[in-house]
């Protein structure tokens, strides 16, 4: 079965310091990832292409990212980020679009998750932003945290014409093995017909020393039953995963909780939601 992971990052510390980085815990995780590194232990796990997803609130990473795409066999799209409370946003997508790789731009995120209005998302000039990644054809990934679902379930009804990505199942407790409230919002979130959501960053969540794939079932059982296999995507979220768990140990247990699955549905999980979402095209 063909595989597309349908998030990922990449960075570099000598071209920009990765800010969030900090702490013995994420230690590992405070080096240079590249694209190399991450193509061997793609491509051993049956995986054809990716998303490359945005790390930080700095608008040069886009563009970067976009030229990384033109020149990879690898990466078919882009999540990057722009302020979506500027007033010339549309002019900016539109910038992004004509550069290298532009046409491997199939998304914008930002991060949600570190605002301290839970609903950040709602505001006037933010709403405005995320009209305007609309107008261009682009979905909006959400990296948030589980008490912001209710803002994302109202942003999503207000702007039916955006399709949001819900990254990492909102993040869910999974380490204190907590379901509640998460499970109601998330289900609250799928109920909007324009919402989809990546089978991601669950590890992350879970027990990173000893996290077994059971702890993730009644996570992953959720989403499926809430967005359907049609509305659901894989991604590794590589090279973060790697502080719980390797690229193989994180395709593993995606197989694993989807084994249930018609064929077709674990197709859809695994390539065709995310191609057909993010529009990516045979490269």
């Amino acid at each position: 079965m063909t595989v597309i992971d349908a998030h990922h990052h990449v960075w570099d510390l000598s071209v920009r310091d990765q800010d969030w980085i900090t702490g013995p815990d994420l230690a590992p995780i405070r080096r240079d990832f590249s694209l190399a590194d991450l193509a061997p232990e793609a491509r051993a796990e049956g995986v054809h292409a990716t998303v490359l997803v945005q790390t930080i609130t700095v608008a040069d990473e886009t563009p970067e990212f976009l030229a990384l795409a033109d020149g990879s066999d690898l990466v078919a799209g882009v999540v990057g980020w722009t302020d979506l409370t500027a007033p010339g946003i549309a002019d900016t997508l539109a910038g992004l679009r004509e550069l290298p790789g532009g046409d491997r731009l199939v998304g914008i995120r930002h991060q949600v998750q570190g605002e301290p209005d839970p609903e950040w998302l709602l505001r006037p000039d933010v709403q405005r932003g995320l009209a305007a990644v609309a107008a261009a054809g682009l979905v909006y990934d959400l990296v948030v945290q589980p008490h912001q679902l209710p803002a994302a379930t109202e942003a999503a009804g207000r702007l039916p014409g955006l399709t949001f990505v819900l990254d990492h199942l909102g993040k869910p407790p999974i380490a204190a093995k907590e379901l509640q409230p998460w499970a109601s919002d998330v289900r609250a979130l799928a109920a909007r017909p324009n919402t989809v959501c990546k089978l991601s960053g669950m590890v992350t969540e879970a027990s990173w020393a000893g996290w077994t794939t059971p702890d993730l079932r009644p996570y992953a059982d959720t989403v499926l039953e809430a967005f359907g296999p049609d509305r659901l995507m894989f991604g590794s979220d590589w090279p973060v995963c790697t502080l719980a768990a390797s690229y193989a140990e994180v395709v593993a247990a995606a197989r694993t909780l989807t084994q249930g699955l018609a064929d077709d549905e674990r197709t859809a999980v695994f390539a065709a939601t995310a191609r057909r979402v993010y529009g990516l095209s045979e490269h």
